[in-house]
This record gives structure tokens, C-alpha cells and sequence, in this order.
């Protein structure tokens, strides 16, 4: 395996980011960026893509900024977002299907120097997956289904991620089964662990392939209700 893990520095040089978030001082350490945080995340991804398509065959991965690696300097433009320019938590994703990857449902995992964020889903819906979410789930069956897969997951110990919704959406009402599930503004289940786990690949990696196998139901389900945003893009 070429991922042996992060370097025993990589989570104290996040701290430092923490506490020197400026442009300046992130150039200035530019290096110590690379050798201990990037050049091993380009790595992780090839690992544990690998890993991935024994579960997922068409998982999609790649080792850049943009696709399965985030940026490091955050969108100050974006309104409300957050002002600090460095990220000081580093985020990985693997997704699955031709639509934006953040809006396919996908393998996410961060790391920062408070936890080890593992999830599966899509975390947060634009309009076009909120849409197709809501469709989808309109059917009894299909509700039923994905309440089906939540408990199985959240019996294992996963959490579900915040409803983002309070009154029902039009279509539903309050005498369908689980009509709770309508409320959601994305749709994903996670863990945290302690994030010294990355210094060790081989755990960290299997660690992961074990989360992500018992979150699998959900990754599937959630791709399928992404095939229905490309049916009505059409």
C-alpha cells in the first residue's frame, strides 16, 4: 500500500492554520503544506479509491483540487460564509454518477485537528436534487424504503444529518408513513472519530471501507434519486 498515513505533523500544522489564518503565513509554509498535507491526500485518494470500487464499481475519484480533493482557501465572496481565508479542516470526496459532485451522492470524509468526519449521501440538496429527492420519495414504497435503510444504519450507531425543514412540502401530508422524510435539506449519514487515526494508512483505510460498507443502502438509494435530476434536466 503506498498511503502509510499522515504525518505525525500533519494535524498540529492545521492547528497552526488555526491560529495564523492569513495569506501570508500559509505561503510562508507552503512546503510544510505539500509534504504533509497534500502530496499524502493525493495518495489517500488513490488508496482508498481503490478500496471504494469493490463496493461501488463506478465510484468516481481523482487525486486534484476540484474533484476529490477541496481547496484549501475557502469562497470569502460566498454571503454568510466564513471570513477566515485557509480551511483548517482538509475534505475528500468520492462520488458516483456525471452530476456535480457534490450534488451525486458520494463517500465524504474531513479531517481537522477536532474530529475525523465520515459520511455518505449528499449532505445538502440544490434545487434540482431537493426536486428529484421529493419525488422520489412521494412513493409509499420508496419512503418506506429509506426509512428502512436509516434505521439499519443508525441501529450500527451512524447519526442522520439535521432536518432543514419544519413545514411539510407541497405533495405531502401528515398521514403518510414517515412523512418526516420530507423535511430534509440533504440526505446523508455519518460518524466521528478521533482524527489521530490518519497517521496510520492502514487502519485509517480500513476503518473507512467498514463505515462506508455499512452506509452503502444509503449511497445506493441516493444515487438513484440522482438519476432522476438527469431524467428531468433532459
Amino acid at each position: 500500500m503506498s498511503f502509510t498515513g499522515f504525518a505525525e505533523g500533519a494535524l498540529p500544522f492545521l492547528e497552526s492554520i488555526r491560529k495564523n489564518n492569513n495569506k501570508e503565513w500559509f505561503e510562508a509554509h507552503k512546503k510544510e503544506y505539500q509534504e504533509l498535507i497534500l502530496n499524502p491526500s493525493r495518495l489517500f485518494v488513490e488508496e482508498m479509491g481503490d478500496h471504494l470500487m469493490a463496493l461501488e464499481p463506478t465510484i468516481n475519484y481523482e487525486p486534484k483540487i476540484n474533484k476529490s480533493l477541496f481547496r484549501i482557501y475557502r469562497d470569502i465572496r460566498r454571503m454568510g460564509a466564513n471570513k477566515l481565508p485557509i480551511k483548517h479542516r482538509i475534505g475528500f470526496i468520492f462520488w458516483q454518477g456525471n452530476a456535480k459532485r457534490l450534488q451525486s451522492s458520494g463517500f465524504y470524509m474531513h479531517f481537522s485537528p477536532d474530529e475525523l468526519f465520515v459520511a455518505v449521501g449528499v449532505r445538502w440538496f440544490e434545487k434540482p436534487m431537493l426536486d428529484a429527492y421529493r419525488g422520489y420519495i412521494k412513493d409509499d414504497h420508496k419512503r418506506n424504503e429509506l426509512k428502512a435503510i436509516l434505521d439499519k444504519i443508525t441501529a450500527s450507531g451512524y447519526k442522520v444529518i439535521d432536518k432543514g425543514y419544519k413545514r411539510l412540502p407541497r405533495g405531502f401530508d401528515k398521514d403518510m408513513s414517515n412523512v418526516d422524510l420530507s423535511l430534509y435539506k440533504g440526505m446523508a449519514t455519518y460518524t466521528t472519530l478521533d482524527p489521530k487515526l490518519i497517521t496510520n494508512g492502514e487502519k485509517l483505510i480500513d476503518k473507512l471501507y467498514k463505515i462506508y460498507e455499512d452506509m452503502l443502502p444509503l449511497q445506493q438509494f441516493m444515487y438513484d434519486v440522482s438519476l432522476h435530476v438527469k431524467e428531468e434536466q433532459d
